[in-house]
């Protein structure tokens, strides 16, 4: 009976062992757990989102940022040039008589000092002639002058200083020219535009008279394009620009060193093409040889005259430079047919004879003046306001 229950012990314990190695056998293995994924976070409308933050993962001790997407540079503004309107050119040189006036010390006052003396001997006369002359009159044109003077003066006798300056006034008037045609042609050609063809020598204030023009010309209610063919100065199409970008004026250009008579040609096409009353082109104003000068400007003209006709050739001249400037005149006046004379810097210099020198040594008038650095300081040219400037009230 022992035996029996012994045997019986041990196969419980041999099926329990059994038991226990199959449930170990069959035991599923462990899994990691699954990651768990952060909460989606909703945009809120109206509300700006913070980019995201840089990410960080670590793989085998291995670190990767993710950077923010790049900030697109915000487009500088450009802010179109203020177009100014001029003044009209009508009364410009009344405006600006007070400036003229700064020449009469030496010419008008001199001049009316001297003849208002009890005797006029040879001396004094020696002294107006001198003074006349230093004032760039001009040898023959002072010679007339003290001449006519000389024998009104006998046959006055005594005379009052109102008497002095009515008889100067009267010899400077005649020498001038009251009667001469003053007047700017730039009235346009039913569809095609009036030219206007500006020379002179670089340094007398060629292309800030062209400028200065184009403000006068606008003032008076004309639509004008501006041609920059002074194209071997590098200076001179910036300038030209700025002038026009002021009052809303085209300017037309061509490449540096390029040919001068292809700009003139395009800006004419374009004043035709645009309608305008006035095209104005500035040419180069070198000196270096007299046949190169003529060669240029005159093919300047000649390729102008193809689209349309040249109503002025103006020559700018510097008042400062007297008898030099004569020199100049004559150089231009030789290459192209020139029909009237911007006289530049007239304001605070002695030199207001030249008017009467250049009118007669190149037989056409002086029809603008500049009178100061602003930029409505050319006026027309008035006989009678620059005459009463010089003397004074």
């Amino acid at each position: 009976m022992e035996a029996y229950l012994g045997i019986i012990a041990i196969i419980v314990v041999v099926a329990l062992l059994a038991a226990g190695g199959m449930f170990l056998l069959l035991r599923p293995r462990g899994k990691s757990a699954p990651p768990v994924e952060p909460p989606e976070v909703r945009p809120v409308p109206g509300q700006e989102q913070a980019p995201p933050a840089a990410v960080t993962q670590d793989d085998d001790a291995a670190t990767t940022t993710v950077p923010p997407p790049p900030v697109k540079p915000a487009e500088p503004m450009v802010v179109p040039p203020v177009v100014e309107i001029p003044p009209p050119s009508a009364g410009r040189m009344v405006r600006l008589r007070a400036r003229l006036a700064r020449s009469q010390s030496t010419l008008g006052k001199g001049l009316l000092d001297l003849l208002s003396r009890d005797r006029l001997d040879d001396d004094t006369w020696d002294e107006i002639e001198e003074t006349l002359i230093t004032a760039d009159v001009g040898v023959a044109p002072t010679q007339a002058m003290v001449e006519e003077l000389r024998t009104k003066v006998k046959v006055l006798g005594s005379r009052t200083p109102t008497e002095v300056r009515e008889l100067l006034k009267e010899q400077l008037l005649t020498q001038i020219g009251v009667d001469t045609d003053r007047t700017l042609h730039v009235k346009p050609h039913g569809e095609r535009p009036a030219v206007v063809l500006v020379v002179g020598v670089n340094g007398t204030g060629k292309t800030t008279t062209t400028g200065k023009l184009a403000r006068s010309l606008i003032g008076d209610g004309n639509k004008v394009v501006l041609g920059a063919a002074d194209t071997f100065r590098a200076a001179a199409a910036d300038q030209l620009q700025t002038w026009g970008d002021r009052v809303g004026a085209e300017v037309v250009r061509g490449p540096e060193a390029g040919d001068p008579a292809s700009v003139a040609f395009d800006a004419v096409a374009k004043g035709v093409e645009d309608k305008v009353d006035v095209v104005i082109v500035d040419t180069a104003g070198r000196l270096h040889t007299k046949t190169g000068l003529m060669d240029e400007l005159g093919k300047v003209k000649r390729v102008i005259e193809k689209k349309a006709t040249v109503d002025e050739v103006l020559l700018v001249l510097d008042a400062t430079t007297g008898q030099n400037g004569m020199r100049q005149a004559r150089v231009f006046a030789e290459v192209v047919d020139v029909t009237g004379i911007a006289l530049t810097k007239l304001d605070g210099t002695a030199k207001g004879g030249i008017i009467i020198s250049v009118q007669r040594e190149l037989g056409v008038p002086v029809k603008l003046v500049g009178l100061g650095e602003g930029p409505d300081d050319l006026a027309p040219f008035d006989p009678e306001v620059f005459v009463d400037a010089l003397l004074g009230d």
